[in-house]
């Protein structure tokens, strides 16, 4: 089968795009699953707050989606590591990480969703800014700005962050903490602080892809469920706790999925990306760049 070379291209380029964003929404859950081994089945649901914090500073005082939870990333941070204190209290410091801890997330996911619910209704909400709507047009390929500035957003979020796990004390402890806390403990660090930071960061991170998912599509507050599935797998496929892992699957699976909804049906999406999964871990388990 011959497809045009102008469609080909559009469906690479919104694909890579989506990627990017996908990156986004799976980085924290590579940092709390692949690097603390924490299995924070709510991740969605902190993305899906962000975008209604976003939505609601962007409809009261008109501020930027994007700009607004960057800006506010400290205090979702801090909502990070007073969850992280309740979780270790609970279930770290007892013992008990199993299906006891698998339950409190699931409890926080609903509890985060319901309390939308009762806020904001079942009703989809959108935001306005600059770059919703406008394209740039390169030759036959069309850069929609609604993906695009998430994207550039996303890829320089995934860099800053791999520079901090690799050029800051704290960072080479998060990267370690999750191997041996004994030997982390004798170098002058506090295994609990670190990843009370690392899940602190995996939630700050989620509330700013947030952000990018209400500019890139209305928003209710179970739309999180869509992404459980993807999350997880971007964060399999890249190799757990890999950064650049995670930035390179949320690719393949962006262009798998934008290539396939383009040419086959975006009904066939999920079932392709979910079948590259299978496919690289029969092959490599370890993921891609997994150790």
């Amino acid at each position: 089968m011959e497809f045009p070379l102008d469609l080909l291209l559009n469906a690479i380029v919104a694909g890579i795009l989506l990627g990017g964003f996908y990156a986004a929404v799976s980085v924290g859950l590579s940092i709390s699953f692949g690097m603390l081994d924490i299995v924070n089945i709510a991740h969605p649901a902190f993305i899906i707050l962000g975008a209604f914090v976003a939505y609601l500073a962007n409809t009261t005082i008109g501020a930027d989606p994007i700009v607004t939870t960057v800006v506010l990333s400290p205090a979702f941070f801090a909502l990070g590591a007073a969850i992280y204190q309740v979780y270790y209290l609970s279930f770290e410091k007892r013992g008990h990480e199993s299906l006891r801890s698998l339950a409190f997330f699931f409890g926080l996911m609903f509890i985060t969703e319901v309390s939308l619910l009762l806020v904001f209704g079942v009703d989809y909400r959108t935001v306005q800014a600059a770059y919703i709507g406008p394209s740039l047009a390169l030759g036959g390929v069309g850069l929609p700005l609604r993906l695009f500035v998430p994207c550039l957003v996303s890829i320089a979020m995934v860099v800053l962050l791999q520079v901090f796990l690799q050029k800051t004390f704290t960072g080479r402890c998060i990267l370690a903490v999750a191997q041996n806390q004994v030997a982390l403990q004798l170098m002058g660090a506090d295994p609990i602080r670190i990843r009370r930071i690392a899940f602190g960061l995996s939630i700050a991170t989620a509330a700013i892809a947030g952000a990018f998912l209400i500019t890139i599509q209305p928003v209710e507050p179970s739309i999180g469920r869509d992404y459980i599935g993807r999350v997880f797998a971007v964060c399999v496929l890249g190799g757990m706790g890999s950064l650049p892992g995670t930035l390179l699957a949320a690719v393949i699976l962006g262009v798998a999925e934008s290539f396939t909804a383009t040419f086959y049906g975006p009904s066939w999406a999920p079932a392709v990306s979910f079948g590259i999964l299978l496919l690289t871990l029969a092959c490599r388990p370890a993921g891609l760049l997994g150790r």
